[in-house]
This record gives C-alpha cells, sequence and structure tokens, in this order.
C-alpha cells in the first residue's frame, strides 16, 4: 500500500501556508501564554515552536498525534500493544494541552515521550520534524494540520489516520472544496474508522479506497477506571442487597429528570437505592436541593456519610470514584443525554459490565449509541417516564438485563479483537528497523 502523496498542492493549501506565516507571532503568543500561565517552564513552551526538551530515542519512532484529553488517553492502550508486538519500537505522543500532557505522564506506556506539537508553520515543523525524524505518523480522530501533514509527508514519513471521525457539518465543508481535500486525505497511506458511515465519507471526499479500513473505536480498548476496592466494599456493605441503580456525570437540568424517574421506579421497588454522581462535584449543594425538594431522604459522599437502610439517594460527589460505582451496580443511566450536551463516554461503564441508558443529546457517540442500541447493549429513553420504564424493566427482568450486559461485554471483546488488527497494520507500516 503506497502512501506517495499522488495529488498537486491546491491554491487553498497555498494560501493557508501564506496566512499561516503571517498570523505565526500573534498565535504563538497566545499558545504560549497559556502554557507559562499553567506554571510550565520556558523550555515547554518552546516545544510549540519545535524545538524539542528531550533527546530522540535510537531506534524507530511512531509519533502519535492527539488533540483533546480523551483522544491522548484513548492511544495508550494502543502504544501498550505495540509495544509488546515490536520491543524495539520507540514512542511520541505529542498534544496541545497541559492537562492532557500532565495525565499522559502519569500513565505512560513505557518506552514513551511526550511534547507540545509545533504550530503548523512551515519553520515549527520542520524544527520538529528535523529533531524527531518518526518511522511513522498517527493521527488520531480529526485533528489535521495541513502543514504538519504535508511537510511529514515530503521528509518519507508514512501517516495514518487512526479512529477517523467526522461530524456531518465537517464532511459538508470538505466536500465543498474537493480538490483540497483529496490533497490532505492523499498524505494518508492508511485511513483506519471508527464506523461504515465515516469510511463512505472519506471515500467520497476522495479518499482510495485501498487505503480505508474498519478499526475498533479506540475509547472502547481504554485501560478500565479505577475501582477502589476498599471504598467499594464499604459501600457494598452499607446498601446491603437492597436494589441500586446509578445515574453518572449528570449535568445541570438533568438531575430533575432523573429522580422524578427514581420516584416512579420506588412505587415498584421500595427499598430501592439511586448512586448519582454528578459531572461536576462541585454542584453537590444544588443538586442535595434538589433531591430534598423531590422530597427524597439522602447521604452525601462528600460529607464522609454512607447510605442507611433507608437512604433513597446516595449523592456521590466526589471526583475519581465513578470507576468505584460502575463496579457497585451494572445499570446505568450516563448523563449528558437528557439535553443536548453531546453524551459521554458509554465504553467506561462496558467496561465494568455494565448495560447502559442514554438520553437522546449524545450527538458526540451517536453512530457508537446507534450500534449499541440496535445490539441491545444500551436503551435510549426521552423522558423521566421512558427512563423510569427502562429502569423497572432491567429492575425486574433479569434475563433482559443480562442479556444486555452480554452483548455490551461481546461489543467490547469484539473492539478488542479489531486493535489487533490495527496493531499489525501499523506496524506492517513502519521501514526497516534503524541501525
Amino acid at each position: 500500500m503506497s502512501g506517495a502523496s499522488t495529488a498537486p498542492k491546491t491554491l487553498l493549501y497555498s494560501l493557508y501556508c501564506g496566512v499561516s506565516a503571517l498570523i505565526a507571532p500573534l498565535a504563538w503568543r497566545k499558545v504560549a501564554g497559556k502554557l507559562r500561565d499553567y506554571g510550565l517552564p520556558e523550555e515547554r513552551v518552546r516545544e510549540r515552536l519545535g524545538h524539542a526538551s528531550l533527546p530522540r530515542p535510537a531506534g524507530r519512532l511512531i509519533w502519535f498525534h492527539a488533540a483533546s484529553v480523551g483522544e491522548s488517553l484513548s492511544v495508550l492502550t494502543l502504544i501498550a500493544r505495540m509495544g509488546e508486538r515490536d520491543p524495539a519500537a520507540e514512542f511520541l505522543i505529542t498534544s496541545g494541552t497541559p492537562t492532557s500532557a500532565e495525565l499522559i505522564a502519569k500513565r505512560m506506556p513505557p518506552r514513551c515521550r511526550h511534547q507540545f506539537p509545533p504550530l503548523d508553520t512551515g519553520a515549527a515543523v520542520d524544527r520538529f520534524l528535523a529533531h524527531w525524524q518518526p518511522d511513522l505518523g498517527v493521527f488520531v480522530e480529526s485533528e489535521l494540520w495541513p502543514q504538519m501533514l504535508v511537510r511529514a509527508r515530503t521528509a518519507g514519513c508514512p501517516l495514518v489516520l487512526l479512529n477517523a471521525r467526522l461530524s456531518d457539518k465537517s464532511v459538508a465543508g470538505w466536500t465543498k472544496r474537493p480538490a483540497t481535500a483529496r490533497f490532505i486525505l492523499d498524505q494518508f497511506a492508511l485511513l483506519v474508522t471508527q464506523n461504515q458511515k465515516t469510511a463512505a465519507n472519506l471515500q467520497a471526499m476522495g479518499a482510495a479506497p485501498d487505503r480505508i479500513r474498519p478499526g475498533s473505536n479506540l475509547k472502547a480498548v481504554s485501560a478500565p477506571l479505577p475501582v477502589d476496592q476498599d471504598a467499594l466494599a464499604e459501600v457494598r456493605v452499607s446498601i446491603g442487597d437492597r436494589p441500586v441503580w446509578v445515574a453518572s456525570s449528570t449535568h445541570e437540568g438533568e438531575e430533575e429528570t432523573v429522580l422524578e424517574a427514581h420516584k416512579a421506579v420506588l412505587k415498584q421497588h421500595p427499598d430501592l437505592c439511586l448512586l448519582l454522581a454528578p459531572r461536576h462535584p462541585e454542584r453537590g449543594d444544588a443538586v442535595e436541593a434538589l433531591i430534598k425538594d423531590a422530597g427524597l431522604s439522602c447521604a452525601r459522599r462528600s460529607k464522609g456519610v454512607l447510605p442507611g437502610p433507608r437512604t433513597q439517594v446516595y449523592l456521590a460527589d466526589t471526583l475519581g470514584e465513578v470507576g468505584t460505582w460502575y463496579a457497585l451496580c451494572p445499570l446505568v443511566f450516563l448523563g449528558g443525554s437528557l439535553r443536548e450536551i453531546g453524551g459521554h463516554n458509554p465504553f467506561e461503564p462496558m467496561q465494568a459490565g455494565a448495560a447502559v441508558i442514554t438520553g437522546t443529546g449524545h450527538y458526540n457517540f451517536a453512530e457508537t449509541y446507534a450500534e449499541l442500541t440496535a445490539l441491545g447493549a444500551a436503551a435510549e429513553v426521552r423522558s423521566a417516564a421512558e427512563l423510569a420504564e427502562q429502569a423497572a424493566k432491567w429492575l425486574g427482568q433479569p434475563e433482559a438485563f443480562q442479556a444486555a450486559r452480554d452483548a455490551a461485554a461481546q461489543f467490547i471483546s469484539r473492539q478488542s479483537d479489531q486493535l489487533d488488527k490495527t496493531v499489525d497494520a501499523l506496524l506492517a507500516l513502519l521501514p526497516d528497523r534503524r541501525p
């Protein structure tokens, strides 16, 4: 499979390069200011100009570039798997935010290092490439910087677009500029998509069909969330044999619907406990007030209180414990979805063995939820009445609930199998081992 660029440079790309050079000083002041405000040393700030703060390791170097915290963390499992398969490979991750750098540093696989990416200007990108000389470049999801792509490919680095995901708006924008779309996509030797819809969109935009292949959603194969076994045992003893369900990552305007649904389910399961974990724990006071206004009894974790035999809502307004709650209870409503918020990662509860209920406002995971609901691994609701009906169904019909959990587990297993195929495809693109 050839990764050589064949499409000619376009006028739009040439204009982009010219404009990038003009606005580079302004862009530099902005990004440098943010990194300095975070307290980073100057040598790390200058990474955005392509000045490396670490030496290049000997041997073959695989470079991953990701934009967000979620994208950055999603590649760590893949890097670990690749490192196991090729013990001589070295890895570089670039991401733009100090938060992502901090989190990556805590979970860094062996033989891996982090740098901030160069600004997308000719000088910064060339400086970065001259130092690191990557043997393979992997761009995650939709983080496409034109000069970074073109100059890396010109330097002889084969490129991969991994976990490709394009919004309908993005596709519409690119199809209005077909020559430029073909030129950018032609930089990639391989495009690994999350789903068939993205594969079809990429082909319609001009990508060569023989370079497109299906892959797993990397977030589905990320390491499971941590579980505090002591806290899990403590809460489990406190709740006893009472039925429980979890409402996780709820946002302002959603708790009222969840509490209304809980009150309805209590009529069928009067000893039911709702474990309510708001997305932003600092909203604990406001959420506690909503619980009391709903006429429900509440115990609040941030105050060190455990649920008692009559606690109807356990308010888990703490950070970093959601993995423990998924281990406690496999019936999960995932917030950020009853309003048009975009939804949250359904793979985290599913990795813990849960089946998921979601609202309809999950546009960031639309394709994923479409597949999950079709498989029966997730259920979609639109109101408090529908949420109560679905929760009551899974509480009252163990066979149906287990079938949903089995479907979720099978989906995760298939994603893991697909990850191995992706590893094979990436390693196949590496050139012969460096001396």
